[in-house]
C-alpha cells in the first residue's frame, strides 16, 4: 500500500508559539526574562527543546549543556501544561490527509517530539483518528533523520516501505527520507519558507492541496 508519512510541528500544525512561551518559561524562571520571540525564533521551535534552549543561552552569554540538560526537562513540562493554546493546524492539513485516505494511501506520523506529547497534542487537536500510525522521539531507542522511526511508522499503517514517503519542513526530515532511500515533500508554508528549496527535496508544496497529486507522482505504480 502506498504510504505517506506526516512530521508533526511546523508541517501539519504550527506549535512554535506554544514552544516559544515553555522556552520563555524556563528563562523567566532562571531569573533574566524570555529570551525568544515567538515570530522571530518560530523555525528554531521545530527543532526541539534543546535548541530552544541553546538559543536563549547563547544570547545570555556562553552557552552550558549542563544548564540545557537541567532546564530540558522544565521546559518539556511547561509545554505539557500549555500545549496547545496557540497551536493550530496548517490549512488544508487535514483536507489532505483525508484526499490522501480516500485515493487509498495510508497515512502516519513520525515525530521528534516525545510521544506522549505528541498524542496529547494530537488530540486536543481532535485529529489522532485520522492516522495509522504514531511514532515518537521515545518510541523507540532512536529517532530522526535514522530511518528506523519512519519505517516504524510505514509498517504500523501496513504500508509498503518501497511505495512510501515522507512530508516534513526540515533537514531532520529530509535526512530521514534519504537514510531511508525514500522521497521527500518539503513545505514552504512554515517558518522556513522557500529556503527549503537549498535541501533539495524531490518535492515542494506551497499548500496541502498540492499534496495528492504530488503523491500520486512520487509512487506513481
Amino acid at each position: 500500500m502506498r504510504t505517506v508519512i506526516f512530521d508533526l510541528d511546523g508541517t501539519l500544525a504550527d506549535t512554535s508559539a506554544d514552544l516559544i512561551a515553555a522556552a520563555n518559561h524556563c528563562f523567566i524562571e532562571m531569573g533574566v526574562g524570555p529570551q525568544l520571540d515567538a515570530v522571530g525564533d518560530a523555525e528554531t521551535a521545530f527543532h526541539g527543546a534543546r535548541a530552544m534552549l541553546r538559543l536563549g543561552l547563547s544570547r545570555m552569554g556562553d552557552v552550558d549543556e549542563t544548564v540545557i540538560d537541567k532546564w530540558y526537562p522544565a521546559l518539556l513540562d511547561a509545554y505539557d501544561d500549555n500545549i496547545s493554546v496557540h497551536t493550530s493546524l496548517y490549512p488544508g492539513a487535514i483536507e489532505a490527509v483525508e484526499s490522501l485516505k480516500s485515493d487509498g494511501f495510508a497515512v502516519g506520523i513520525c515525530t521528534n517530539k516525545p510521544s506522549g506529547l505528541a498524542e496529547k497534542l494530537l488530540n486536543d487537536l481532535k485529529i489522532r483518528d485520522i492516522f495509522g500510525s504514531m511514532i515518537g522521539a521515545d518510541t523507540l531507542p532512536v529517532r530522526k533523520p535514522d530511518p528506523r522511526p519512519f519505517f516504524a511508522a510505514v509498517d504500523g499503517v501496513g504500508g509498503n516501505r518501497t511505495q512510501s514517503l515522507l512530508v516534513g519542513d526540515t533537514n531532520t526530515d529530509r535526512e530521514t527520507s534519504r537514510n531511508a532511500g525514500v522521497p521527500s515533500v518539503l513545505v514552504a508554508f512554515g517558518p522556513a519558507g522557500d529556503t527549503v528549496a537549498t535541501l533539495k527535496p524531490e518535492a515542494i508544496i506551497e499548500h496541502f492541496d498540492e499534496l495528492l497529486g504530488v503523491s500520486r507522482r512520487l509512487l506513481a505504480d
